[in-house]
């Protein structure tokens, strides 16, 4: 009873703290916050999918008055409702960066908002949630497509920077294992294995893509698929170079393999926007012209009507990669090179042990401790503004990029979504090429 009333009293208070479970292992204010924060994340991204759900609307409708008297069933249902509930987030998280700005140590008042009064942030959460319900349909579903696009844009520039800091610390820790281990042939195995099976993977893309999106009369598609190859040829034989292994020792075709992977998914996402029904077949056709081949090819153009929604499969390919993205940016720790190179930053971020204040081991007995007393672990204001920008991508995927009319009676794929995923993409690989030759171009300043 006691531990039920002190969880609930913590909630509501300004420390960080743990939720008074015994068996939760012992974690850093700055690591427990960005998990709790991914978990609203992950909640609303779920509601947003459960307002998908086919059939939700009939078992709303059948709750006697729900839908006749307290409220009208169509707006908390559909790619509309979706749009509501990232809305929510999105302003939830854009207000947290905005107060968040230059929050340099945990001594700062504003710290205590960001790693506490969890209940409060919750209540704030469901308010503005509720409220984005009674905003008038109009514009507002125009409006937010078209904000949406500019920050699923971006959003999909920092899953690129998130991958390609994965690569290069999957690299480098194999790597070290490969160096100390007494076997090291097994560890070089594991490396060039995963490198294969990167390569291979965006082979097989490629050769499906011109089979059944680039084919006769897909120009287009043609030109997207041949151009996005020879770039990844070209920066997989970059990584390689001499120059480049002079100042990057570690760098190397796994980390190419990744974003030639990515670069692959990107050039499939934005095909499967495209408005033309010839070019853009559906994931089942695919699937049964693979299993019975021979087949008449018959394309499925994807519904455009608010009535006839479906999950396909870009769409939970796009929300698996999205989870995995915002899981790790919650859990990462490690050195931020690959951010300093895109950014210009002389300054790294922190780990876990070298942010920790003068609490020392008494302090990190508790299940929760103070990490951040000397500075903060990471940027809050950007952690809040990737999560912003985050709920903007969300929405764009749960909602298959379709352009709504005002009224969401009609959603539609359209071709600016296509050069807006397409543009992406190539920025995505410009990045890459970046950090590969940031250090050769930048010779005065220090990439470790």
């Amino acid at each position: 009873m006691g531990c039920g009333i002190s969880s609930i009293a913590c909630c509501f208070g300004s420390a960080a703290c743990s939720l008074c479970c015994s068996c939760c292992p012992s974690c850093s204010n700055s690591t427990s916050s960005r998990i709790v924060y991914a978990l609203f994340l992950f909640l609303g991204t779920i509601i947003a999918s459960v307002m998908l759900a086919p059939g939700i609307e009939d078992k709303l409708k059948s709750i006697p008055a729900l839908c006749s008297q307290i409220t009208n069933c169509d707006n908390i249902v559909g790619y509309l409702a979706v749009y509501r509930v990232c809305f929510a987030m999105a302003g939830f998280f854009l207000l947290m960066a905005l107060l968040m700005i230059k929050v340099e140590n945990s001594r700062d008042p504003r710290a205590k908002i960001q790693n506490g009064f969890w209940g409060f942030k919750v209540i704030a959460l469901l308010g503005i949630a509720v409220g984005a319900f009674f905003i008038p349909a109009g514009s507002f579903g125009v409006a937010m497509y078209y904000i949406g696009m500019i920050g699923g844009f971006a959003f999909i520039l920092i899953q690129l920077v998130l991958l390609v800091d994965f690569a290069h610390s999957w690299n480098e820790s194999w790597i070290e294992k490969k160096e100390d281990s007494d076997s090291p042939k097994c560890w070089f195995g594991l490396l060039l294995g995963a490198t294969i099976f990167n390569y291979i993977v965006a082979i097989v893309a490629i050769v499906l893509f011109y089979v059944y999106y680039a084919h006769a009369g897909c120009s287009l598609h043609q030109f997207f698929v041949s151009f996005n190859m020879i770039l990844c040829v070209g920066f997989s034989v970059l990584s390689i170079t001499s120059k480049v292994q002079e100042v990057q020792p570690k760098s190397g075709l796994l980390q190419s393999s990744v974003v030639t992977v990515y670069t692959m998914y990107l050039t499939w996402s934005a095909m499967t926007n495209n408005p033309d029904g010839s070019c853009n077949p559906s994931i089942t056709t695919i699937a049964q012209d693979i299993i019975h081949p021979g087949s008449r090819f018959n394309v499925t153009v994807p519904p455009t009507s608010q009535t006839n929604q479906v999950w396909d499969g870009e769409s939970i390919l796009g929300v698996i990669v999205f989870f995995v993205c915002v899981l790790y940016s919650s859990i990462r720790n490690a050195s931020q090179s690959n951010m300093d190179r895109l950014t210009f930053n002389d300054h790294v971020v922190l780990d876990e042990e070298n942010s920790a204040g003068d609490g020392g081991d008494d302090e990190k007995n508790a299940k929760v401790y103070d990490n951040e007393k000397d500075r903060v672990a990471y940027s809050y204001f950007f952690f809040h503004f990737m999560f912003f920008l985050a709920a903007l991508y969300i929405m764009m995927t749960l909602s298959n990029w379709y352009r709504p009319n005002s009224d969401f009676s009609k959603l539609e794929q359209s071709l600016p979504a296509v050069w807006v995923k397409m543009s992406s993409c190539w920025i995505c690989v410009a990045l890459y090429v970046w950090t590969l030759v940031a250090p050769i171009v930048l010779q005065n300043r220090e990439f470790n």
